[in-house]
């Protein structure tokens, strides 16, 4: 039934999504537009909003590129590809390998949201050296993980409002992660989506005749493990004592860094990543050109992310997000304020997507309400953290490293996650108002 169901919105969007660099341009022309018509802002003063805030994200579209990067040369190394054939072993058929990945996913981006992007897709490409599966809903499978990051371990905004002087502090206090992370109606649409997700995902799967498969051929990037020793220099190339010694004092800084009571960010899984790879690929050849065809996926990154930053600083600056919010508050009861803060979240995420920073922009309107309708101030944060989380399968800009990773495009998996959405905002909108 929801194979039949999904392919509409599987051709829908094949037809009609554009590749992602084309969704931000047009997207960045419906936000200066949006400002000026709804906000009363003049052209120019828009723009200079946008163009102020172009590079806002610069540090953390390193990061994301350096996901992909590491995770990718991790992922190349001999040992890793061997654990991920191994449990990829597990699933003999297509629609085990389907419900397999999308566990490994969910669990992977409950823990850590970087981790999970690259877990999952590394993890799918290994499935499908395996098994014969209509890989762009492999594909799909292993993104649908994502959407329990934000109620998971690294959740941006529940970390945040737990932290000793946040920047709400002297309104709301220090909320600690028992009653937002660990509460009974977080811990239930968790458990709910760690049910539904792979069964939806599952009953989406095509019969053999509609299915894309991949030569496993083409997935094949196993690295050339060849030694030529032509010049001094190769020696040093090829030096497995000089990875090592550098390898190995990385591991001691995770080490202690741990022992000190660091927790997972998405610095410290880069740096775990690339670590590991320099010890695991033995030499820094091996390494350089594992990094070489790393690399060769991360162009969606460097160009798109600017935009969105772009985006982020006119919907910010121009009182847009603001003004969104502002909407779905009034039409809200103490009852109904989580469920209207979950769908104003997940409006405003597709211009803002970034958890972080979106709070920064909800924040000021969603605690005085909550506060002024005696709301649950802990479940209206979680329901701002759910709806960022949620339109994460409409938006492309977290998809971009696990497409970069699979060689797929936006639109090829697209419309499995507009399944996902509508069945997931169910889920996730009931949990918020009557768990």
């Amino acid at each position: 039934m929801l194979d039949r169901a999904a392919r509409p919105m599987v051709s829908l969007v094949d037809k009609y999504l554009p590749d992602p660099y084309l969704f931000v341009l047009i997207l960045s022309l419906l936000t200066f537009i949006a400002a000026m018509v709804f906000e009363g802002h003049g052209p120019m003063a828009v723009i200079e909003m946008w163009g102020d805030g172009f590079w806002n994200l610069l540090t953390f579209s390193m990061q994301m590129l350096l996901v992909l990067v590491t995770g990718f040369m991790l992922a190349s190394t001999p040992f890793v590809r061997g654990i991920l054939n191994r449990v990829a072993a597990l699933a003999s058929t297509p629609g085990q390998a389907i419900v397999l990945v999308t566990f490994v996913a969910l669990i992977a981006s409950w823990i850590n949201w970087g981790f999970g992007l690259v877990v999952g897709a590394l993890f799918a490409k290994a499935l499908a050296r395996q098994v014969r599966v209509h890989y762009p809903l492999l594909i799909a499978s292993a993104y649908s993980g994502f959407i329990v990051w934000h109620g998971g371990l690294a959740g941006s905004i529940p970390l945040v409002i737990a932290t000793d002087g946040h920047f709400t502090a002297d309104v709301i206090g220090v909320i600690g992660t028992g009653e937002t992370i660990f509460a009974f109606f977080n811990l239930g649409i968790i458990v709910a989506l760690f049910i539904v997700v792979p069964l939806v995902n599952r009953m989406m799967l095509p019969s053999e005749e509609h299915s894309t498969f991949v030569d496993p051929a083409v997935l094949d990037d196993e690295p050339d493990t060849r030694v030529s020793i032509q010049r001094p220099a190769d020696h040093l190339e090829n030096s497995r004592i000089l990875a090592w010694l550098m390898g190995f004092s990385g591991l001691a800084f995770i080490f202690q860094y741990f022992i000190d009571g660091g927790g997972l960010n998405l610095n410290i899984v880069n740096f775990m990543f690339l670590f590991l790879a320099i010890i695991l690929h033995q030499t820094p050849k091996r390494l350089l050109d594992s990094l070489h065809e790393a690399v060769k996926g991360g162009s969606g990154i460097v160009i798109q992310f600017p935009f969105y930053a772009g985006i982020m600083s006119v919907m910010t600056a121009s009182g847009l997000a603001a003004s969104i919010s502002s909407g779905f508050v009034s039409m809200a009861t103490a009852e109904s304020l989580p469920f209207w803060s979950f769908i104003s979240a997940g409006l405003v995420n597709i211009f803002v997507p970034s958890g972080g920073g979106q709070w920064a922009v909800q924040a000021p309107v969603m605690l005085p309400a909550a506060q002024e309708l005696g709301a649950s101030i802990p479940r209206v944060a979680m329901a701002v953290a759910w709806g960022d989380a949620w339109t994460n399968l409409l938006q492309p800009f977290w998809a971009l490293p696990v497409l970069a990773i699979a060689g797929l495009k936006a639109k090829d998996i697209m419309g499995y996650c507009l399944m996902l959405l509508i069945i997931t905002g169910v889920i996730i909108s009931v949990g918020l108002t009557w768990l």
